[in-house]
């Protein structure tokens, strides 16, 4: 089976922390898991990103998107939105669009906000609105899942989250197992559709 993409941006690394706990679910299941980020947008039209970030995973080309059996798609809270960057990225996806290229594979998302009220239902939303378009099959994080009723930070049925506030700058227990929890499921999901 080809690997799971776990795609993000992460600006101060609560979005990164996310996706890492995620990959961990995605190999728990016996699959690979290819960690994968997006180039920062800048206004000013000639600033460039180097070819290879300072650090965290690669930067994401549409081959890794083709190529991948599922999809866990992260961005940090813009105002209840995505990041721009993964906004940015997504609009570049029509060719996998025309082609039907991601029809039919599972896709999780998850989100980061500095406050507990910051918008992240609706920044998983947002992410979710062009994986429909693609035509692939939204995983959420169900109520089975102990750590949905228990958690008293990040965490909804959308996908993982996380509350970076000052109260809460690591992930917390329920935090780090909901994002395992999704991409243990979006997995084995694509396990049993392979």
């Amino acid at each position: 089976m080809n690997p799971i993409l776990v795609l993000y941006y992460s600006r101060r690394g609560s979005t990164r922390a996310l996706a890492q706990e995620v990959a961990r679910g995605v190999e728990a299941a016996g699959a690979e898991a290819r960690l994968r980020t997006v180039a920062p947008v800048s206004p000013t039209h000639e600033a460039t990103a180097p070819a290879v970030p300072a650090e965290g995973a690669p930067y994401a080309g549409l081959g890794d998107l083709e190529d991948c059996a599922g999809l866990v798609l992260g961005s940090p809270t813009r105002f209840g939105n995505m990041a721009a960057p993964m906004k940015y990225f997504l609009d570049g996806t029509a060719t996998l669009w025309t082609n039907g290229a991601l029809a039919g594979k599972p896709a999780g998302v998850f989100s980061s906000s500095s406050t507990l009220h910051g918008g992240q239902e609706t920044t998983l939303l947002s992410m979710m609105l062009p994986l429909l378009h693609h035509g692939m099959v939204l995983v959420g994080v169900p109520y089975t899942e102990p750590g949905l009723t228990a958690t008293r930070t990040g965490g909804t049925p959308y996908g993982a989250t996380h509350v970076a506030a000052e109260w809460n700058p690591s992930l917390s227990k329920e935090e780090r197992a909901l994002a395992r929890h999704l991409g243990e499921r979006v997995a084995r999901i694509a396990q049993r559709l392979a």
